[in-house]
Order: C-alpha cells, then sequence, then structure tokens
C-alpha cells in the first residue's frame, strides 16, 4: 500500500501532517511529521489539504518528527501532491 501524506486533526493535541503510517479506531501513527501549529494562507484545513498556503512565510509549522502517535484522531485529510509540496516547504518555525 502506497503511504498517504494526510493532514490529521486531533482532539487535544492540534493538527499535524504526515504519512499516514496506521490507524487503528482513533489513534493515528504518522512519520516525517510536522505539528501545524499556526497557518496562513489557507482558509481552513480542507483549503491546507487541497491547495496548499499561499503565505508560507507567515505559517509556524515547527520541525518534522520522525514518528507521533496521536491518540484522538477526529479528522484525517488527504493531501494533494500540490498542497503537500507547500506544507512542507514551509520554512521550521523555532525560537
Amino acid at each position: 500500500m502506497a503511504t498517504r501524506y494526510v493532514i490529521v486533526r486531533t482532539q487535544s493535541a492540534g493538527v499535524f501532517a504526515g504519512n499516514l503510517k496506521s490507524r487503528e479506531g482513533r489513534e493515528v501513527i504518522l512519520t516525517d511529521a510536522r505539528r501545524l501549529w499556526y497557518w496562513s494562507g489557507a482558509a481552513s484545513l480542507s483549503q491546507l489539504a487541497v491547495s496548499g498556503t499561499s503565505k508560507p512565510n507567515d505559517c509556524k509549522f515547527p520541525v518534522a518528527v520522525p514518528s507521533v502517535t496521536l491518540l484522538e484522531a477526529i479528522e484525517i485529510l488527504d493531501v494533494t501532491p500540490e498542497a503537500e509540496i507547500s506544507i512542507k516547504a514551509v520554512p521550521v518555525w523555532k525560537s
């Protein structure tokens, strides 16, 4: 099965983008995952998943982690290839 690049919204841990490794019920494991702490240039997560961001320098996406287990996933959006490129091109936000 091909790896899907997805955006996952959780109950309380926020929003993440990454490669879907597995899903069992509300537990989702992503690899090469970035927390989407703040986004600009997209009206919603749906638009971000389809079009990406038109304002990558205004987004706050920290460094990718090798793997993250999300325990309360409430939404999983498939990301288009165009949007994946856009999300991955956002500079790493750090203090």
